[in-house]
C-alpha cells in the first residue's frame, strides 16, 4: 500500500509573508527549506470544541525542541511572551510551552522526554 512518508511542508496565509518568514527563521530557526531532525511527528485531528488551543484557530503548529529552557529564555529576551503550565508536562510526553507568531497563530514548543525518539 502506498502511503505518506513525512510532512512535506506547512503552508499558511500571511499578511506580510517576508516578515513572517524572517520571524520564524530568527526566533525558531525554521527556514523556507528546512531539514528537520528525524523524530516523532504527531498528526492528530482535534474535536471542533477542543480547548487545547484557541477556538479562533483551526490549527496549531508544534515544534520539537532540544532545550526548552534555553529557547524560552531566548524568546523572552526577544520580547516574545511564553506560556508554560506544570499540568502540560508529564514524564511520558515531555515538556511544553506556547507562543504566538506576530499574526496570532498558536505555536506549541515540545521537548520530548529524554530517551524518546528524536529527543536529545
Amino acid at each position: 500500500m502506498a502511503r505518506a512518508i513525512g510532512i512535506g511542508g506547512v503552508f499558511f496565509r500571511s499578511e506580510q509573508t517576508e516578515a513572517m518568514a524572517q520571524w520564524y527563521q530568527e526566533h525558531l530557526g525554521v527556514e523556507g527549506f528546512w531539514f528537520q531532525q528525524a523524530g516523532p511527528t504527531v498528526f492528530a485531528p482535534f474535536a471542533r470544541d477542543s480547548d487545547y488551543f484557541g477556538a479562533e484557530h483551526s490549527y496549531m503548529l508544534n515544534f520539537r525542541v532540544d532545550d526548552l529552557d534555553a529557547l524560552i529564555s531566548q524568546l523572552e529576551g526577544a520580547g516574545i511572551p511564553v506560556e508554560t503550565r506544570p499540568d502540560w508536562d508529564t514524564p511520558e510526553t515531555g515538556r511544553f510551552a506556547r507562543i504566538h507568531d506576530p499574526e496570532g497563530r498558536p505555536i506549541e514548543l515540545w521537548e520530548p522526554p529524554a530517551g524518546a525518539p528524536g529527543a536529545q
